[in-house]
């Protein structure tokens, strides 16, 4: 089971994480995500675990513990396609907008060309 690992101190390495929940079953991989141009890591990482069970007992307990002054969130991981962003919705009443109206050439002129609606 993947399992997603937040909020965690910037001074971890791949090796805390691993050593974390190692107590708690097999651990297949740990890896902490790693900023590519400070070298810093991002405060999240993934832990991929052998047994199902021991995964589900790792998160209960680890999920809010206190590791070096920052509370630590442990989720499952949800795979790529599955995370969804927020769709965006118009107020209702609101109406589209309306064409341009100038009150002369003058003005029309003034405008770039895009919003002159020439092309």
């Amino acid at each position: 089971m993947d399992i997603y690992v937040g909020s965690i101190p910037f001074k971890w390495k791949d090796k805390d994480l691993y050593d974390i929940f190692e107590t708690f079953g097999e651990v297949i991989s740990a890896a902490i995500v790693i900023d590519k141009i400070t070298r810093q890591n991002k405060g999240f990482g993934f832990v991929n675990m052998a047994n199902d069970h021991e995964a589900q007992a790792a998160i209960t307990a680890l999920h809010g513990t206190e590791h070096e002054g920052r509370s630590i969130v442990v989720n499952p991981s949800l795979p790529k396609g599955e995370i969804r962003k927020p769709q965006r919705q118009r107020p209702e009443g609101k109406v589209s907008k309306k064409p341009m109206e100038f009150k002369s050439d003058k003005h029309k002129k003034s405008l770039p060309p895009w919003l002159r609606k020439e092309y």
